[in-house]
């Protein structure tokens, strides 16, 4: 670390962590005691990790009020089998680590029931996990499911309320959201219905990393630099793999690279960057002007409203 990022580092706060991991902490002790088949939507990636070590503090550590150290509801993981090796392999050793339930479900499952049809071969299957998602909470019957999206990710999820209730089709409403005053939160469920929350909603990317600073919480080595085999496409360095080969005409180039967020390879994206810490993305993500998603998400270039349809349909 050099020393112009020692000093922006020494001056830049992280006193407001603490209030952040708190909200979470009510949040997530507040799903345990309000409904009876929650799970935590765990994929490995940053994002569920710090919800995770959260978790963690809420019922294992020296504020819990069990103390009993074990996460009370399971971890789900529903999986496209296009998911980077890297991040399925510690999300099965996290799992593991923690003595948890980790039930995974595939949308490969789901093309074999029938359920799942794919317009064509090379077609993404990221959309098509609100399918399998629907089928585990039919499977499992579950009440509410935990999630990792935050506020600044992206338009439609900044709309969506913390505790975002879904009908018993799994759909969103935007337009009929129940208010949230004072922390009171809603969770009155009609049979089918359930929730999804949302316990980092108020979390930014900069909090995720500074908190991943502080904690010293263990990641998926993609989110670090490394050298990848990439194409520039429509101004996003797509990652060159069996299921994303370059395009005639396209240059494949070796570059350092690391990834804002991971999901399936599909449709994500690394970015260039030499940062091998997380107090060096930290600096980074100061200077970022676009968001994660924005930068790494080629499924969310279609349209405006990519992410608000899907959510509508059931999607996370």
């Amino acid at each position: 670390m050099n020393a112009s990022t020692h000093n922006e580092l020494h001056s830049l706060s992280n006193a407001h962590l603490d209030a952040l991991e708190e909200e979470t902490i009510f949040i997530l002790r507040e799903v345990a005691a309000a409904f009876e088949r929650p799970t935590l939507l765990f994929s490995g990636g940053k994002d569920s990790l710090v919800m995770l070590k959260c978790a963690e503090k809420a019922f294992g550590g020296k504020t819990s009020p069990s103390g009993s150290g074990r996460i009370p509801y399971p971890l789900l993981m529903i999986d496209t089998g296009h998911n980077f090796q890297e991040v399925t392999d510690f999300r099965d050793s996290r799992a593991q680590e923690l003595g948890a339930e980790l039930i995974v479900r595939s949308v490969e499952d789901s093309m074999k029931r029938g359920t799942v049809r794919l317009a064509h071969p090379g077609e993404s299957r990221n959309v098509h996990q609100s399918v399998t998602l629907l089928e585990a909470i039919e499977e499992f019957r579950f009440d509410a499911l935990i999630g990792g999206a935050r506020r600044d990710e992206e338009k439609a999820r900044a709309k969506e309320r913390i505790f975002s209730h879904r009908d018993s089709f799994g759909q969103w409403q935007p337009k009929a959201q129940r208010p949230e005053l004072w922390t009171l939160f809603n969770t009155r469920l009609q049979p089918g219905e359930h929730f999804r929350v949302f316990p980092i909603s108020n979390w930014t990317e900069l909090d995720v990393w500074q908190y991943i600073a502080r904690e010293k919480i263990a990641l998926p080595s993609i989110y670090y630099t490394h050298k990848r085999k990439v194409v520039d496409r429509r101004g996003l360095l797509v990652p060159v793999t069996e299921l994303t080969p370059p395009k005639d005409g396209e240059q494949v180039q070796v570059r350092d690279v690391r990834f804002r967020t991971v999901g399936d390879i599909t449709c994500t994206c690394p970015v260039e960057s030499t940062a091998a810490t997380p107090e060096q993305i930290v600096i980074e993500t100061l200077a970022a002007d676009v968001s994660e998603r924005g930068a790494t998400r080629m499924d969310d270039k279609t349209s405006d409203a990519s992410m608000e349809k899907r959510k509508k349909d059931g999607y996370f």
